[in-house]
Formats: C-alpha cells, sequence, structure tokens
C-alpha cells in the first residue's frame, strides 16, 4: 500500500540538456546516490534475450530501501519503465502487487519454486529475485533497478512546492499519515503537499476497486510531479531546482551499472506527455486459498510484453488502447 516515484526518470531527464545545472555538479550528486546489486545472483541462462537498444528500468518501491533486504518486507509497488530505443517515448508499466505469478527458487533454494504473488519475490530473494520473476513472468530483460522510499517521495514533492492533482471522486482515507489516521479529499483539482499526495496515491480501501484505483492515483502523481518538476518556475529557479534534485537523490538507490548523467543527456528531450501508463494486463481479482489475488491475463500479457521485448512502440500502443 505504498507508492513508488518514479523519481529516477525524473532526475536523468533534468540531468540532460544542462538545464541550469553543470556536468560537474551532477556528478557530484550522482556519486552520493546508494547503488546496488541487483543481479549478481540472477542465473544468466534463464534470463531473457536482449533485441533492442531500448532500455527496461524496474522500480521498486516500499515504505523503506532495504538494500539487504534483511527484514523479509516486500516492494509494495512495481513499475516495469520501457524506454524507447529512439528515446522519444516510454511506456511506465504498473504490475500490482497481488499478481500471482511462479516466483523462482531464492538463492539457497530454500523458498520460492512456487506460484506466489509477485511482491513475495523480494521478500524471499531481494533484488536478484524479483528481477528473475519480473523477467520470467515478462518476458523482457531488465537494464536497470532503482529503489524509492516513500518518506524520500513526500520530501521530492514538498522540495516542488507541491503538486497539482485533479481528484475524479470525493473520498477520505482512513490510512493516513495524519495523526488520526484520516484525509478527506474534495473532487477537482487542488495542489497537495508531501504528505496529502502520498495519502492519495496509497489509500486503496476507499475504493471499489481497490488497488487498481491506487495504481491509477499512483500514475497521476508521477506524471504530475513530472509536468511540475520541468516546469519554468522550478528550471529558473536555482534553490528549487537543487532542493528537488538533491531530494530525488536521497529517495532513490540504483544498480551499479546506471550513470544518471549519462542517461540524461539520452533522454533529455522527453517530458510528460510523451510517457504512457498502464497496467499490466489482468483478468481482475480473485482468491487462492486464503490469499487475495490478482490473475494476470495471460494471453494479452504475452502479447504485450511481447512487443515490449522487442520495442514494438506502435504494437505496445495499439495493445494498451
Amino acid at each position: 500500500m505504498r507508492i513508488a516515484l518514479i523519481a529516477l526518470i525524473v532526475l536523468v531527464m533534468l540531468g540532460g540538456g544542462g538545464l541550469l545545472v553543470g556536468g560537474f555538479y551532477l556528478r557530484s550528486i550522482e556519486s552520493g546516490i546508494e547503488r546496488v546489486k541487483a543481479f549478481d545472483d540472477v542465473p544468466e541462462e534463464s534470463r531473457p534475450e536482449k533485441v533492442t537498444t531500448a532500455t527496461n528500468i524496474l522500480i521498486l518501491g516500499s515504505d523503506t530501501r532495504d538494500l539487504e533486504n534483511t527484514s523479509g518486507s516486500r516492494s509494495d509497488t512495481i513499475i516495469l519503465a520501457h524506454i524507447a530505443a529512439d528515446r522519444q517515448s516510454a511506456q511506465l508499466i504498473s504490475i500490482p502487487r497481488d499478481t500471482w505469478v511462479f516466483v523462482p527458487p531464492n538463492r539457497d533454494g530454500s523458498l520460492g519454486g512456487r506460484e506466489a504473488k509477485i511482491n513475495a519475490a523480494y521478500a524471499w530473494g531481494g533484488i536478484s529475485l524479483m528481477v528473475q520473476t519480473v523477467e520470467e513472468f515478462t518476458g523482457v530483460r531488465i537494464d536497470n533497478v532503482a529503489l524509492v522510499d516513500f518518506a524520500g517521495f513526500r520530501a521530492i514533492i514538498d522540495a516542488l512546492g507541491g503538486v497539482e492533482i485533479d481528484v475524479e471522486h470525493a473520498f477520505t482515507s482512513t490510512h493516513s499519515l495524519n495523526p488520526d489516521g484520516r484525509r478527506s479529499f474534495a473532487a477537482g483539482p487542488q495542489t497537495m503537499d508531501g504528505a496529502a499526495a502520498l495519502d492519495y496515491a496509497r489509500e486503496r480501501y476507499a475504493f471499489a476497486d481497490g488497488d487498481f484505483a491506487r495504481i491509477r492515483h499512483q500514475q497521476q502523481v508521477i506524471k504530475a510531479i513530472l509536468e511540475t518538476a520541468a516546469s519554468g518556475g522550478v528550471l529558473t529557479s536555482p534553490g528549487t531546482l537543487n532542493s528537488f534534485i538533491r531530494a530525488t537523490a536521497d529517495a532513490v538507490a540504483v544498480d551499479e551499472t546506471l550513470s544518471l548523467l549519462d542517461f540524461g543527456m539520452e533522454l533529455r528531450h522527453l517530458r510528460g506527455d510523451d510517457l504512457t501508463f498502464v497496467t499490466s494486463p489482468t483478468k481482475g481479482t480473485g482468491r487462492v486459498g486464503d490469499e487475495s489475488v490478482v490473475f494476470a491475463d495471460t494471453e494479452s500479457a504475452k502479447i504485450f510484453y511481447d512487443a515490449v521485448r522487442r520495442d514494438a512502440v506502435a504494437e505496445i500502443m495499439a495493445a494498451i488502447e
């Protein structure tokens, strides 16, 4: 019930093109970002083949970046960000955390090797097992990984001075960060600070479609962050821009191979309108034993992820429509 932020992509997008930020400055920011060993325990023989120059980034979010996964925590938000080879578009694919999939065995074989909710992979085997599980489920090879914690998400939005969100229907969150655990949202456009945006994006119990509503709101907030971060008011204010970039850098950990500055140069023309948000194809919810799960639409998912694997952007967009 937490939110992952695509802060990684925000940061690299603003890193490109010299938008008031020198390369030396960004290199210093990049050097302070935590690095994780995301692929060390992923058997190469089990991995999908890399067939294009598109980039696929697995973004995982939870209450805290438990880099060693010592607490057995689960990743509550899973996003596969597909950056097209021509760098003219990106598709952000939300995979519901309760999606029922096959989870490969973990490193010592004590857990996994059976079907379970997809976020169990992180609890059982950390980042590497999550990479292996997502790759097996989608057939898409993961190039990079980013982890984001929700406390950092709040700081990023506050550094921007809030974000504009159009609330479709009024509702009350009963799992708020407020002391009484409640926050009411009126319908219509409004400015939200970090705490309010987090409450908005993590609530699911107030909606009939639960986690799917939460995913829609996550996507809505991510796009609002991108649009606000790329606005003239932020880019022409050195203080705001510095606060935003530092908050973003503090919120993420990335794998050892990703250079944010180099990637940012490639993505310097990408903006919010070039992003498409989609949820992995599903057949809805149901039960397996005593667990409430999301069933993947395996036939549709196979077609969709094959298009992603081949970077067939027109086919991806047709599948979304």
